[in-house]
C-alpha cells in the first residue's frame, strides 16, 4: 500500500525537468528514513559557523592585554567586547542581502561563500598584529558570512516533514555546541608557546602570533567542510511559477497523501498574486522579537562567563586560566549535543516549541544566580558545580533557540524562507552585537565596584542578565508571541 501512496503521488505532482528542487521534491517523495549523510553534512556546516564565533573568547581578554591598548586592568573587559561584537554588527548589516541571494540563486552557494569566508578571514583574525586589525578582520568575517539563515531553510527543504524538527533541532545542537567548543578550543591551542613550551618555540610563527593555532584549526576544519558542501543538493526551485499547474492539478495535489514544497510554493502563488510582506507576518516577526531578547542575553553570557572566570578572585573571578575556561566549555559542549539530539526532540513532540521555550528561560534565572555563590567555592566543590551549572546553563539556551528556530522557519513557505531568515539573522545580529559590547563594558564597570553595599562586583552582572532574561520569558505569552495555524 505505501509502495501503490507514492507513485499515486508521484504521477499527482507535477515536477519540472533540470529543476534542482523538483529533483529534491522527487526524491523525498518516495525517501524512507533520515538521510544521515545530508544532516551530518549540515551539523559541520553549522558547527565550523558556531565555532569560529566564539573561539576568542577565552582568549581574547590576553588578546586585548598583549596589544596594549587597555589603561588599566579594568578596561581589558570593555574593549574586548568591541572585538566580539565587530563580527555581529558586520553580519547585521548584511543578512538581508544573503537571504535575498539564496531565494534567488540558491541556498548552496551562499553555505560555500560563508564557509570559505571562514578560511580566509580567520586565519587572519589569528594573525593581528593589533587591536584595530583583530576589529576589522572579525567585521569582515561576519559581513561575507551569511549562511546561517540559508542553512535553516535548507534544513526544512531537504528532509520531509516529519523530520523537520529533529533537522532544526540537530542545526541548533550543532550551533549551541559550536558556541561551546569554539571556546573550548581556543582556551587549549592559544598561547601554545608558554602552555606547550615542549611542543611550540616561542621564535616559531606560533609564539610570534600566539593566538594563530586556534585559529588556524578552525580554519582547515571549514576548508574540509567547504570541500563537503559540493557535494550537497540545491533545493531552490527555478521554474516560472505561472506554469506550474492549472487548477484541476492543484485540486489533485490538495488531496495527495504526501504534499511537496513545490505544491505548497504552487498553492501559495495560485491564492495570491502578490507575495505577503513579512513585515506583516505577526507569528515570523514575534518569534524574531523574542529570540532578540533571548539573544541579548546569550551573547552577553558567552562573552561574560570566560572574562569573568579568568579574572583574578580580588576582582570576583575564579582566577581560571584560558585552558581551565576551555576545559569546562568542553564538557559543556558534550553535555549540550547530548541534551539537545536526545532530549529536545522528545521533549518539543509531548510540549510543543513555546512552553519548552518558555520553561527553559524561567528555570534559567535561579541558576544564573547561583554563579556568584560557586564563585565561593574551591578545590574539587568548584570544579564539579561549575561544570554542572555550564552544562545546564547552556543546553537551556539551546533550547531557547530551537524551539523559536523551529517557530520562525514554520512561519512562512519556501519561497518566502530565504528572505525570513535573512530578516531573522537581522535582527538577532543586531541584538547579538549588542551582547559582547554590553556584556564586556558592564563587567568592567561591576569589577570596579566590589565594595558597595547593593549587589557588588560580578552579582550586579548576573543580576543585570536575569532581568533580561525575566522580559524575554514574559514576550512569551500571547499576543506577543503566536505561532502560526497551518
Amino acid at each position: 500500500m505505501a509502495g501503490e501512496d507514492v507513485r499515486e503521488t508521484l504521477l499527482k505532482n507535477e515536477y519540472y525537468e533540470n529543476c534542482p528542487g523538483c529533483k529534491v521534491d522527487q526524491h523525498k517523495a518516495v525517501q524512507h528514513g533520515l538521510p544521515v549523510q545530508k544532516l551530518f553534512t549540515i551539523l559541520l556546516v553549522v558547527l565550523a559557523t558556531a565555532m569560529q564565533i566564539s573561539s576568542l573568547f577565552p582568549f581574547i581578554y590576553f588578546m586585548v592585554q598583549d596589544f596594549n591598548i587597555a589603561e588599566q586592568e579594568e578596561d581589558i573587559s570593555y574593549y574586548a567586547g568591541f572585538v566580539g561584537s565587530s563580527y555581529m554588527l558586520g553580519r547585521a548589516l548584511t543578512y538581508v542581502f544573503w537571504g535575498k541571494v539564496a531565494d534567488r540563486y540558491g541556498r548552496k552557494p551562499v553555505i560555500i561563500i560563508g564557509t570559505s569566508t571562514i578560511v580566509i578571514f580567520n586565519t587572519l583574525f589569528g594573525l593581528s598584529i593589533n587591536y584595530w586589525m583583530a576589529v576589522v578582520t572579525r567585521f569582515l568575517l561576519g559581513c561575507l558570512n551569511g549562511l546561517l539563515g540559508p542553512i535553516r531553510a535548507y534544513t526544512c527543504e531537504i528532509f520531509r516533514e516529519e523530520h523537520h524538527a529533529l533537522g532544526l533541532s540537530v542545526v541548533a545542537a550543532a550551533w549551541g555546541t559550536g558556541l561551546i567548543l569554539g571556546p573550548a578550543l581556543g582556551g587549549f591551542l592559544a598561547q601554545p608557546a608558554d602552555n606547550f613550551p615542549d611542543l611550540f618555540s616561542s621564535e616559531s610563527v606560533f609564539g610570534r602570533f600566539p593566538y594563530f593555532l586556534p585559529c588556524l584549526a578552525i580554519s582547515l576544519f571549514a576548508l574540509v567542510v567547504d570541500v563537503a558542501c559540493l557535494w550537497l543538493p540545491e533545493t531552490l526551485h527555478n521554474h516560472e511559477l505561472h506554469k506550474i499547474s492549472s487548477v484541476d492539478s492543484i485540486e489533485n495535489l490538495e488531496s495527495a497523501p504526501i504534499e511537496s514544497d513545490t505544491t505548497k510554493y504552487t498553492n501559495q502563488e495560485t491564492k495570491s498574486n502578490s507575495k505577503e510582506s513579512l513585515f506583516t507576518n505577526w507569528p515570523l516577526m514575534s518569534s524574531i522579537l523574542v529570540y532578540c531578547v533571548f539573544s541579548i542575553h546569550e551573547m552577553a553570557y558567552l562573552e561574560i562567563f570566560p572574562l569573568w572566570a579568568e579574572s583574578p578572585r580580588r576582582l570576583g573571578g575564579l582566577s581560571y586560566s584560558s585552558v581551565d575556561v576551555g576545559e569546562v566549555l568542553a564538557i559543556s559542549g558534550l553535555g549540550l549535543l547530548i541534551f539537545q539530539i536526545f532530549l529536545y526532540p522528545q521533549l518539543e513532540r509531548k510540549f510543543g516549541c513555546i512552553l519548552i521555550t518558555r520553561i527553559s528561560a524561567v528555570v534559567s534565572i535561579p541558576l544564573l544566580t547561583s554563579y556568584t555563590y560557586i564563585a565561593m567555592l574551591s578545590g574539587i566543590y568548584l570544579t564539579i558545580s561549575i561544570n554542572i551549572a555550564s552544562v545546564l546553563k547552556n543546553s537551556l539556551c539551546e533550547f531557547i533557540g530551537t524551539g523559536l528556530f523551529i517557530l520562525q522557519n514554520r512561519a512562512v513557505d519556501q519561497h518566502q524562507r530565504g528572505a525570513a531568515n535573512g530578516i531573522a539573522m537581522t535582527l538577532m545580529s543586531l541584538s547579538k552585537a549588542f551582547g559582547p559590547a554590553f556584556g564586556g563594558a558592564f563587567l568592567s564597570w561591576a569589577q570596579s565596584r566590589l565594595n558597595v553595599a547593593f549587589l557588588p562586583g560580578p552579582q550586579m552582572v548576573f543580576f543585570i542578565l536575569n532581568i533580561v532574561q525575566a522580559i524575554g520569558v514574559a514576550m512569551t505569552f500571547k499576543p506577543l508571541l503566536v505561532e502560526r495555524q497551518l
